[in-house]
């Protein structure tokens, strides 16, 4: 059987395209703009804390703060950085600085069903290396 040169160009077309389609659909970023809450267990059996995470992306920058209580019912802001959006994956830093000292968390997961679900990842002051999982659910 032979195969014109036209059916060729076709065919060679068409593969073209349905890669570049494919391509497209893997690149295709999550908007993770929202406000998201998730409670973790207090500190000592003390009650569950509430963190409320506010995200912003704007062109490929990912922006936002996250409020976590503190002592005595303050709570405290702090700025993300080093946010990331990729296809369906986020990931920032926060970084918390107390009596000359800081700590950074480091936040990654992945977007699906109004939510993020991942791991933070710390260092104690003990110079051991900790994470723990996360799941945060978007407000509406």
């Amino acid at each position: 059987m032979k195969i014109s040169k036209f059916t060729k160009i076709l065919l060679g077309a068409a593969l073209v395209l349905g890669a570049m389609t494919q391509a497209q659909a893997q690149d295709k970023k999550v908007d993770p703009t929202g406000t998201y809450i998730w409670t973790q267990p207090g500190r000592n059996g003390g009650a569950d804390r509430t963190n409320t995470l506010v995200l912003k992306l704007n062109g490929d920058k990912l922006t936002g703060k996250l409020a976590m209580p503190g002592r005595g019912g303050k709570v405290n802001e702090t700025e993300i950085a080093d946010g990331k959006v990729t296809g369906a994956d986020v990931s920032f830093c926060v970084v918390r600085s107390f009596n000359g000292n800081s700590m950074t968390n480091s936040y990654s997961g992945t977007i699906a069903d109004s939510a993020i679900k991942g791991k933070i990842s710390f260092v104690t002051q003990n110079g051991d290396a900790r994470s723990r999982d996360w799941e945060a659910k978007l407000q509406k």
